[in-house]
This record gives structure tokens, C-alpha cells and sequence, in this order.
């Protein structure tokens, strides 16, 4: 370029320029024909090299070249030759400030170059990542921006660095001063940063858990975790972003563990009208007897009943100072075999069916189970059979469900 600009030089003082305005009227020239040869040979490698390299990675069997195409790592790449360009032809002049806007220009230039390329390996190398089964357990996007962060900000410094002539450790060096501005600025990001680290190296949330985050209005399905912020979306489809931090900050419940588990709790009680709990009599007992899941269980029981009454010199069956069954103790008994003989309940986890503390709307008897089904529409359809069941066999069993009366209650009670 620089025998271009002589012959330029030469041609326009022999057209009577005057020596300054022939100089710079050359040098304008000469830097237009390098930004045209620099865009020729950009074109040139963008349609022969880049276009061979694309069909090379379409053609091949594996997949992270398809992730760096996708990302445009390629194309990106092919400003290097357009850069070289400017590179080798930055001191075709004699004037040293013509030299010195061009170096600035190409050094600048191949910083956005590196920019562009190093960012979108970085894209690239996340989305080969989440191909992995490791990302099921752990995200690293929050890294990925983080990296992308420290990218932009060197190469901001060295873009400062380039346009005042200046050392970039010098630059660093009065960034120091104002350390306490950035914190403020980027208090966000360092927040957010810290709690990415906390949330992945304690395994406390991953992409696809369930969580329940009931200041944010959130309870569905995590679906992108980043430096910043956290995406759930809810059960209606509504989606609610929530900063990373406040997660490490407030309490979350996260529903993996159930997921994760042999099964999902069914914790649910019934309250029974204290008045009609009774002592058996013989006619109750005969009659529980044919039921098939406590049968044998009710002989069972009065013979050692009999056993203890009779160490005590009592004989008389209906005698109070006796131990005697109950039909709510007999209606548990039933719950428990019925319990064990569902299907859908899973018999090697937490089994319980107990009576809590009595109160002013009766005593309830609630069952803590675990169903085997975790889908939540399957598990709520055993849920509500169980219940139903329950429901419907309790007046067998001479009990009565405690509920506030309703106007059918009192409308009945004006007819008596």
C-alpha cells in the first residue's frame, strides 16, 4: 500500500496539488482502497472458506461444530483476514498521526474480533454442555456470563487503553480508586454471582426442580437459571423471574426431593364426632366380624380382651370396669388393612394411621401415607378414591362425620 500511496502522491503533484493538500489527499485515497481491499478479501473468506467450513461441519458426525456454527463462531472468526489487512498496511504513510489512527483502528478492531468469537465459544460451549447428563443436576450459565462480563470488561479497558495511548495496567490501576462506585453499580451481579455459586456447589436447585416460592408468586418448574435471575413457570403457563439471590437469601421449598423419592405424601385427616364413638357389643362385634379385612383381626383381639378381663375376676362381657373394643378403635384397625392392601400405597415408607389431639370440631384421625404415583393428576385421583372410600364406609362403623351444620341440617332439625 505504501508504493500505491508514492504513485498517488506523485500523480497528484504533478497534477499542480499543492504538496499538503496532494499528501492528504493521498492518504485519503490509499485508506479508502484498503478498506476496499479489506472488505473484498472479508467477502471473499466469508463466501469460499467460511461456506467450505460450514459444509465440513454439516457433513461431519459429531456435534460440538454444529453448536460453534450455530453460534456463528465461524463467521466471526473471518474478520480476522480483513483485520490483517489493515494490520500490515498501517504505515503505508509518512505522516505519523495517519499511522497512529490506523493502528488505534485495527487494534480496536481485532479486540471486537476476539469479543465476538470468545462469546460466542462461550454460547457455544453452554449449549454442548446442556447435551451432557451433568446439566441436569447442575447449571453453569451463571459462569458463562460471568465470563462473558470479565470478556467485556478487559476488553473495554483495552479499547480505552488503545484510543489514550495508554498502558492498560495504568488504566486498572485508577479503576482501583473507584472500586466502591462499581460494587454499587454491580451490586446486582456480585449478588447474584455469589448466590449462582451457592445454588450449584449445594445442589440446591437445578433446571426442571419444582419449587415453591410463595413471596414471588412462584410454584411450577424451573427453566433457566443465569446469573441474575431465576425463570419458574407456573402451573398456568404464567412465568415468574425472580433475582438468584433472594433464593439464598429468604427460604424456598424445592419438591426435587419428593421427585426423587419412592413416593409422594398423602397427609390428610377427618374429623369424627366425638359422640358417636362407643364400646362393641356383641351384635357390633358379629357384625364387623364379616368384614373380610378385619375379621380375623376382631377374634383375635376379644380373645386376649377375654384373657386380660379374666385375670381380673371380670366375666361379664358388658361390665365397665373391663377392657373392651371401640368402634372407632375397630374403624382404625380397618383404615390400617385397608391401607396395606391398596395397590397404590407404597408399604416401605412412612405408615401411619393416628388420632391428633381432640378439638372443638371433633377428633380428627388422619392418615400419613405415601402413594406411589407421583404425577400429580394420578396422585390426586388415589388421593380422592381413598377418601371417598373412607367417607362412605364410616357410617358402617356406626360413626358420624363432624361438619357445622348446614340450612339442610336445620331445616331437618324444624320438621322434628
Amino acid at each position: 500500500m505504501r508504493s500505491l500511496y508514492l504513485l498517488l502522491n506523485e500523480i497528484l503533484r504533478d497534477l499542480d496539488f499543492l504538496e499538503l493538500y496532494a499528501r492528504l489527499t493521498a492518504v485519503l485515497l490509499t485508506f479508502l482502497a484498503i478498506v476496499l481491499v479489506a472488505v473484498i478479501i472479508h467477502w471473499l473468506t466469508k463466501t469460499i472458506v467460511v461456506k467450505v467450513i460450514h459444509r465440513m461441519v454439516e457433513r461431519s458426525k459429531t456435534e460440538w461444530d454444529d453448536y460453534l456454527l450455530k453460534r456463528k463462531v465461524f463467521q466471526s472468526a473471518s474478520h480476522l483476514t480483513s483485520a490483517l489487512v489493515f494490520y500490515y498496511s498501517a504505515s503505508f504513510s509518512e505522516i505519523p498521526e495517519v499511522t497512529s489512527i490506523i493502528s488505534i483502528i485495527t487494534n480496536i478492531y481485532f479486540v471486537i474480533i476476539f469479543v465476538k468469537v470468545a462469546s460466542g465459544t462461550l454460547r457455544a460451549s453452554n449449549d454442548i454442555y446442556l447435551t451432557t447428563p451433568y446439566a441436569t443436576t447442575r447449571s453453569i450459565k451463571g459462569y458463562i456470563q460471568l465470563l462473558m462480563i470479565l470478556l467485556y470488561f478487559v476488553a473495554g479497558i483495552l479499547i480505552i487503553a488503545f484510543l489514550f495511548n495508554q498502558s492498560p495496567l495504568v488504566l486498572l490501576g485508577g479503576l482501583s480508586a473507584i472500586a466502591a462506585v462499581l460494587l454499587l453499580i454491580f451490586k446486582d451481579t456480585i449478588l447474584g454471582l455469589v448466590a449462582s455459586i451457592q445454588l450449584s456447589a449445594n445442589k440446591m436447585l437445578k433446571l426442571g426442580d419444582w419449587i415453591e416460592v410463595p413471596k414471588h408468586g412462584a410454584n411450577g418448574t424451573v427453566i433457566d437459571i443465569s446469573l441474575n435471575t431465576v425463570k419458574v413457570q407456573n402451573g398456568d403457563r404464567t412465568i415468574v423471574t425472580i433475582p438468584t439471590y433472594s433464593l439464598v437469601a429468604d427460604s424456598f421449598m424445592n419438591w426435587s426431593g419428593m421427585e426423587e423419592s419412592e413416593g409422594r405424601r398423602i397427609k390428610r385427616s377427618i374429623s369424627i364426632d366425638m359422640k358417636s364413638v362407643r364400646f362393641c357389643d356383641e351384635q357390633m362385634l358379629a357384625r364387623f366380624q364379616k368384614f373380610r379385612l378385619i375379621g380375623n383381626h376382631i377374634t383375635e383381639r376379644q380373645n386376649e380382651l377375654a384373657k386380660q378381663n379374666k385375670k381380673l375376676g371380670i366375666d361379664d362381657f358388658s361390665d365397665p370396669n373391663g377392657s373392651r373394643q371401640t368402634n372407632l378403635g375397630v374403624f382404625r384397625k380397618y383404615l390400617e388393612e385397608y391401607l396395606k392392601n391398596n395397590p397404590n400405597i407404597n408399604q416401605n415408607m412412612t405408615f401411619m394411621v393416628r388420632q391428633l389431639q381432640p378439638l372443638e370440631t371433633g377428633l380428627p384421625i388422619e392418615i400419613y401415607v405415601f402413594s406411589k404415583e407421583k404425577q400429580l393428576s394420578i396422585f390426586e385421583e388415589i388421593q380422592a378414591e381413598l377418601f371417598d372410600h373412607i367417607l362412605a364406609i364410616i357410617p358402617e362403623f356406626e360413626l358420624r362425620i363432624f361438619q357445622s351444620p348446614s340450612g339442610y341440617d336445620i331445616q331437618d332439625l324444624s320438621k322434628k
